[in-house]
């Protein structure tokens, strides 16, 4: 007799095999975070993967290289400048040269007053810092792009100054926290740069030196040595952009380094092209594209958004990747192995370069030299130059004929009676340095400069200029000596000493107007820098004022000198005794520095510089010594007036020979040693030394010594009548009228109305 309770059991057995089936699509349908395997670990976050000390650095860059290499392929190693165009484009821009084919990127940190970068970087840089990207946001951007999937290695470029300013340590644990991988700093060879390859080194971050043709085969295994990871290899002297044409010596370049390392080499300037590439990647481990990769971004329009920005970026990339294959396909074919090591796996010659004592470079903290690779060789053979000639009788004798017979000197010292009755208190005593032909001191330095030239076999010579007496000094020699002369000088500058302006091209001088920042003398200098950088085999730089690199500010001043010797010697003769106070006016230095070094050991003697106060220290000013902090700028360490970013602030002087934002490194040095004082004068107080000297002496001083003026008037008060205050008066003032005119309020279309 069958159960019954058969149906019964059979619904309840059919109700649990349906409800069996369908827990799968429950765990489908509702749950949201399923949990995984205890066996299998969720994969590591970007973040995570950045934070590991043996996966950056150094070992993810090298890693780079090779899984190219593993491809049969040359590493793409991709340059943009952060912030450009739009502060919201750089972290879409940097995971577009990922998603191209990009192996390594370079992300360019904006500065003011860059040495080495063509047109193209040096406007996107200009674009930056007006949308106030510093360096901060550099490593947020790094940090954003990585939480967004960036997996490809990142080094920071840039100039030595914003690395400074935020703490090379503090740096370079930011970056490490941020996802970064490493530093390519233009202006820090590694001879100045030991302190922050060391903390590189002890961080496992890459320190990328830079390499170029015009470095000597020693120096390049020195450099090579330094390399964290990879070399940047320049591909020829000059600066940043694109070319037509790959350099034809390039594979003897790559050859050499070859010969003296084994470390990756990746060739960078003027490519531009996926032909470029395809001959680069033929020699070399990597290939560097950075202005090219700029004009992609240009190429979108200016009122792209980011999206089809990052899409021209990205489909440009894959182009220039197409491009990077080696010859052999994959592996190690087309890679040519060094033959110069040595037993113990180092280059002929590195323990000796590594153990090189640079301190003869430096006053005290100040100095050095901080220069692009390209410009290295041209220091050296300048300094070899100039220590040979002062072993030389013979160019003193030169030096001195021309003192005398073309210069005119000794200049006169002079008792400024009257202006001393005015303004009573002690003696007031000038040395007469502005009746040297052309007018100031400057022709001193110019004719040394230019007989130093001359024994280089360089016969081009370019120069900077302010207030326009440098440059007419130099374009006096250069007519004198047969030498081709440029001039660079900012464009604002041109405009208030046209005069000087024309006085140089009746000397037969090409003047080149700097448009570019304050239109003033730091960007003359750094226009006159790309010119050095792009022709140093054929030319000389004759740096007017007593700063840059060593040996410049050791040079400038033994040429002013002679401002002092003279002057010491006179003063001796005539008062039969040392002046209490020496005065000088300061803006890069050099009449100061010259004026100066002869009484440096008298303790007797006080060394007052006055600085150009402009508005106020509450304005604008360039008042360096007085208000600016330490820092790099132009190849030296000296006081700058800089934001707290590093960035260099524009200054203000109404004598455009002080509007400068640095001076030269001994001054700094004698400030912080406290041998000399500097005050601040400003435009009006200068104005006033201007009209005192006109009034009582019949003497119209420049407006760069009448800042020293107003000094010395202010020391002689303070003194007894048998005190002297010893000024060098380092100028005329016929330049200057037109803007004393101006600043006084003068028509002179209408003059006597």
């Amino acid at each position: 007799m069958p159960s019954t309770r058969s149906p019964f059991v059979l619904v309840i057995f059919s109700l649990l095999l349906l409800l069996l089936c369908l827990l799968p699509l429950q765990n489908t349908a509702f749950a949201t975070t399923p949990t995984p395997k205890p066996s299998t670990p969720p994969p590591p976050s970007p973040q995570a993967t950045m934070s590991n000390t043996n996966n950056r650095g150094n070992a993810r860059l090298v890693q780079a290289f090779e899984e190219a290499r593993s491809k049969g392929t040359a590493a793409l190693v991709a340059f943009i400048t952060a912030g450009y165009p739009t502060r919201d484009d750089t972290v879409p821009l940097l995971l577009a040269l990922q998603n191209g084919g990009a192996d390594v990127i370079e992300v360019g940190v904006p500065f003011t007053d860059p040495q080495a970068d063509g047109t193209t970087i040096q406007r996107a840089s200009e674009v930056a810092l007006r949308n106030k990207v510093r360096l901060p946001d550099c490593l947020d951007y790094i940090k954003a792009a990585r939480a967004q999937g960036l997996t490809i290695p990142v080094v920071l470029m840039g100039y030595f100054n914003p690395f400074l300013n935020y703490g090379s340590e503090k740096l370079m644990d930011d970056l490490a926290a941020a996802g970064g991988d490493g530093f390519i700093v233009v202006d820090l060879p590694p001879e100045e740069g030991a302190e922050f390859i060391k903390h590189c080194q002890s961080r496992a971050l890459s320190y990328v030196p830079l390499l170029t043709p015009t470095t000597a085969d020693h120096r390049l295994a020195y450099l090579a040595q330094s390399a964290g990871s990879f070399c940047y290899c320049v591909s020829l002297t000059g600066v940043t952009g694109s070319r037509s044409d790959v350099p034809v010596d390039l594979k003897e370049f790559v050859s050499r380094i070859r010969a003296v390392t084994d470390k990756e080499l990746a060739v960078g300037f003027g490519i531009s092209t996926p032909e470029h590439v395809q001959q680069v990647a033929k020699l070399a481990d990597g290939v560097v594209v950075g202005s090219a990769i700029l004009n992609a971004i240009d190429s979108a329009g200016p009122e792209a958004s980011s999206e089809e920005r990052a899409k021209k970026v990205e489909e440009f990339i894959r182009e220039l990747k197409g491009g990077a294959g080696k010859p052999g396909g994959a592996g190690d074919a087309g890679r040519v192995s060094h033959v110069g090591l040595n037993g113990n796996g180092k280059a002929e010659g590195e323990e000796e370069a590594e153990e090189r004592d640079v301190t003869h470079r430096h006053f005290g903290q100040f100095g050095g030299r901080y220069i692009p690779e390209t410009l290295v060789e041209a220091h050296r053979e300048l300094e070899e130059a100039y220590a040979k000639a002062q072993a030389d009788p013979a160019f003193h004798e030169e030096i001195a004929f021309f003192r005398k017979q073309y210069i005119g000197g000794p200049t006169p010292m002079y008792f400024a009676k009257r202006l001393t009755e005015v303004v009573g208190g002690a003696e007031i005593w000038l040395k007469r340095e502005e009746l040297a032909h052309t007018g100031a001191h400057k022709i001193n330095n110019a004719v040394g400069q230019a007989l130093l030239a001359k024994r280089l076999g360089k016969r081009r010579i370019i120069a900077e200029t302010g207030a326009g007496q440098h440059g007419v000094a130099t374009a006096t020699v250069c007519a004198l000596m047969d030498m081709e002369c440029i001039i660079y000088m900012g464009a604002a500058d041109c405009e208030r000493q046209a005069l000087n302006v024309f006085r140089m091209k009746m000397l037969g001088a090409t003047v080149v107007p700097v448009e570019s920042g304050s239109r003033t003398l730091k960007d003359a200098i750094n226009e006159a820098m790309r010119d050095w950088v792009t022709n140093v085999q054929t030319t000389h730089y004759l740096i007017g004022s007593a700063i840059g690199p060593h040996p410049f500010p050791t040079i400038v001043r033994d040429f002013q000198s002679i401002i002092g010797i003279e002057a010491r010697e006179q003063i001796l003769q005539m008062k039969k005794k040392l002046p209490d106070v020496v005065v000088a006016c300061v803006g890069g230095g050099s009449n100061a520095i010259g004026m100066f070094h002869s009484f440096r050991d008298d303790a007797s003697v006080r060394l007052v510089g006055a600085e150009a106060g402009g508005e106020g220290l509450d304005g604008k000013h360039s008042a360096t010594l007085s208000m600016g902090r330490p820092g790099v700028l132009h190849g030296t360490r000296t006081y700058l007036q800089q934001d707290e970013d590093g960035q260099i602030l524009e200054t203000h002087s109404i004598s455009a020979g002080l509007d400068y934002p640095g001076v030269g490194p001994e001054h700094a040095f004698l400030k912080d040693s406290g041998r000399a004082t500097y005050v601040a004068v400003t435009d009006k107080q200068a104005l006033e030394g201007f009209k005192m000297l006109c009034k009582t002496e019949g003497i119209i001083p420049a407006l760069e010594p009448s800042h020293a003026l107003f000094t010395a008037i202010e020391e002689a008060k303070k003194l007894p009548k048998d005190a002297v205050v010893l000024m060098n008066l380092c100028g005329r003032g016929d330049k200057d009228m037109i803007t004393v005119a101006k600043a006084l309020g003068v028509n002179l279309d209408n003059i006597f109305r």
